[in-house]
């Protein structure tokens, strides 16, 4: 007979491995195996992953709203959000049940037809990690599968929550400890894995995609985009090839190559593709001595999804020096090449040439440019695919300062087009946008806070000059491109003022739509572009709509709030669209929706009204570079804020040389994301920063009062 307390520990055991595996078991909402994921709600009710269907193609086969009632579309719910960045996400919706992440990686869980909030979720990531990320604390979507919903979190987490009541089931950190790596893009599901990989090739960081176990978090499998340190065995013959490409101290600078966003999952081809981001650091010369293709940087690789284990890649900038990452959103499909159907890739880079590839082989198939103006490159082999580069855009070759179209913010950046097997053509948000480079003086080091890029760009920012400021600002555009992926060449175009507009929907309807940086919801005809409706929306989209039915009705939802890279580094141009203040809500319409929005508040006018300049002109010119290199990614070029982060000219302790030491030095401020600069900048230099601004505001108020 067994003793009481045997039988009382072994009773205890059960009870806690009983309650351990509950904790770790999924809800009965967001019921999402396998078998639905690949099928992608054909009826088009649900939306069930970032791109609906996991090809990517964000089309949807619903007609109950289509290009004969759109313009009744109305406001049917709408929920103001508690985070006044920029919003990316594209929501997720199962079973009547909405799932949607928003700024600093917090989830929310709606009734999809109500908008009534079932549960929210808040990972606390913490402000000071503001400075590892290029482009505000933004984040683009959840994955759900089996009860579970899946978020990235800005400091570096993989996060299962539970589908019902948003507990936490695991907490995973994916990132090196300590690195200044940041997650800002939506997981994956593939074959019982999330997938995830990392943001930060601007901060010495080496990329990789990432696979881990849906039910405990254990990772799968990780794959590294560029080589490590040589001394310790490569982690892939792929990396050993790599290698080659690469000078043999390159890794001491990270290499970049991050996986910040592009995953796909074709099941018809049974492969993972994923884009890979710049190299790191911009300038070539910076990343060891010797310029290379810098594998496998600027990229489209292809892994198998069990192993992950390299199967083919294709580069599309190879030695890239102007951030032209390659995490543009890929999209799977059948087209007919050569006169075979064929499965393919299609690809709108940042370098302003669209791609369609083999998807079994990689096999570069054409590539013709959708940018209007392409500097960096005079055009690509038609064999090959590979690109036929201008001398004067190796700028740290030259010697000179280069100013390359595309810019960093690329023809199209992250921004999801659509496909539409309907018509057969690729709908892209496209930008025109320069960039400004000048390689480092020889003998450049990174710093341990910031962007590392090997550039200085202290000469390059935008002068007090109402002429240039104006020709600047009409070469700044954007627009809504159909592009016809077989004939290589637009069907349609709809101009915009600025570029960074939001991701595109097209539809069954004959629908596209898309939302603007200038503070619009727009509806137009898929095959014509004919505009048929539009909604102000009071603040800039940066977000992609998506659309689902519960009962027989349709919905389409999007996220606004203005944010992201054109709002945080511009400066004087981040404005090109319009409005750039920041109102964040989650919109959802029908045909027929009677709901309203609260009234906008008034935008205040600042009155620029900076301290005299009393400084040197050694001092400005001193200051000039480490505020462009550094201080520009978040408070603007030139000195000039795009809106969402606080404007220096404005800032009231510019008069206060102590208080600005105790700021930026010391990081008085560092718990609302302004960190310390002091390992990064002496207090002299940082007193030359504040002496650039204050020379800066004085100009600009006087351009003010001229009315310019």
């Amino acid at each position: 007979m067994k003793s009481r307390s045997l039988v009382l520990g072994t009773a205890i055991a059960l009870v806690a491995a009983t309650l351990a595996g509950c904790a770790e078991k999924g809800g009965k909402n967001a019921n999402v195996d396998d078998a639905r994921l690949t099928e992608g709600s054909p009826d088009g009710a649900n939306w069930l992953s970032y791109g609906r269907t996991m090809d990517e193609q964000r089309f949807s086969p619903l007609t109950q709203i289509n290009d004969t009632n759109v313009g009744q579309l109305g406001l049917e719910w709408s929920s103001d959000l508690d985070t006044a960045r920029g919003q990316e996400a594209t929501p997720i919706v199962v079973d009547g049940v909405m799932y949607v992440s928003t700024a600093w990686s917090m989830v929310k869980a709606y009734d999809a037809v109500t908008g009534k909030k079932l549960w929210e979720y808040d990972p606390k990531v913490p402000r000071a990690k503001l400075v590892d990320v290029c482009c505000d604390a933004v984040n683009r979507g959840v994955a759900v599968y089996k009860g579970r919903v899946y978020v990235g979190t800005l400091d570096g987490r993989l996060v299962a929550l539970n589908a019902d009541t948003g507990k936490v089931l695991w907490d995973k950190l994916t990132i090196p400890e300590g690195s200044h790596m940041a997650i800002t893009g939506a997981p994956r599901i593939v074959k019982g894995k999330v997938l995830i990989g990392s943001a930060g090739a601007e901060y010495i960081t080496r990329g990789y995609l990432a696979a881990y176990d849906t039910e405990t978090g254990k990772e799968a499998w990780r794959f590294y985009t560029v080589p490590g340190d040589p001394s310790k065995p490569f982690e892939g013959k792929h990396l050993e090839a790599a290698a080659k490409t690469w000078a043999p101290d390159a890794w001491k600078n990270g290499g970049g190559g991050t996986v910040w966003d592009s995953i796909t999952y074709d099941p018809k081809t049974d492969l993972v593709y994923f884009g890979t981001a710049n190299a790191e650091p911009w300038n070539p010369a910076a990343r060891g001595g010797k310029a290379g293709d810098s594998l496998y940087t600027a990229s489209i690789v292809a892994i198998k999804p069990d192993t992950g284990e390299y199967v083919w890649h294709f580069q599309e900038t190879p030695e890239d020096r102007w951030d032209y990452d390659s995490n543009q959103q890929i999209i799977a499909a059948d087209l007919p090449v050569n006169g075979k159907v064929t499965r393919v890739l299609m690809h709108a880079p940042k370098n302003g040439f669209f791609y369609v590839l083999d998807a079994k082989t990689g096999k570069f198939i054409s590539g013709k440019p959708f940018a209007k103006t392409i500097t960096w490159a005079k055009g690509l082999d038609p064999v090959t695919g590979k690109p036929d580069i201008n001398p004067e855009a190796r700028y740290e070759l030259t010697g000179k300062p280069y100013i390359g179209m595309p810019g960093a913010i690329g023809a199209h950046s992250w921004t999801p087009m659509s496909f539409s097997p309907k018509t057969g053509l690729v709908y892209i948000p496209a930008n025109e946008a320069s960039q400004p480079y000048n390689a480092a003086a020889k003998g450049w080091k990174p710093g341990t806070t910031g962007f590392q890029l090997g550039l200085d760009t202290g000469q390059m920012g935008m002068p007090a000059d109402p002429a240039i400021r104006a020709a600047a600002a009409a070469a700044t555009t954007g627009s809504l491109l159909a592009w016809d992926p077989i004939a290589g060449k637009p069907r349609w175009r709809v101009e915009h003022p600025g570029p960074s507009n939001g991701g595109i929907l097209s539809t069954a309807g004959n629908l596209v739509f898309q939302g603007t940086a200038g503070g619009e919801f727009r509806a137009y005809t898929a095959d014509t572009g004919k505009q048929l409706w539009s909604f102000p929306t009071q603040t800039g989209v940066l977000a992609a709509p998506m659309t689902y039915s519960v009962k027989g009705v349709q919905y389409v939802a999007l996220l606004v709030g203005w944010g992201g890279v054109f709002d945080v580094a511009p400066g004087i141009l981040a404005g090109k669209s319009g409005s750039v203040r920041n109102i964040s809500r989650l919109l959802v319409f029908k045909v027929g929706g009677k709901a309203t929005l609260p009234v906008a508040p008034p935008e205040a006018k600042r009155v620029l009204d900076p301290p005299p300049f009393t400084g040197k002109p050694e001092q400005v010119a001193a200051g000039m570079s480490p505020y462009q290199n550094s201080c520009s990614v978040c408070h603007g070029d030139a000195g000039i804020a795009g809106g969402l982060n606080p404007d220096l000219r404005h800032s009231a302790i510019l008069g206060d040389p102590k208080m600005w030491q105790k700021v930026v030095h010391d990081g008085a401020l560092s718990q609302n994301g302004m960190v310390a600069w002091k390992t990064q900048y002496t207090p002299e230099q940082i007193e030359n920063i504040r002496q650039f601004i204050l020379k800066r505001a004085n100009e600009d108020k006087a351009l003010e009062a001229k009315g310019k």
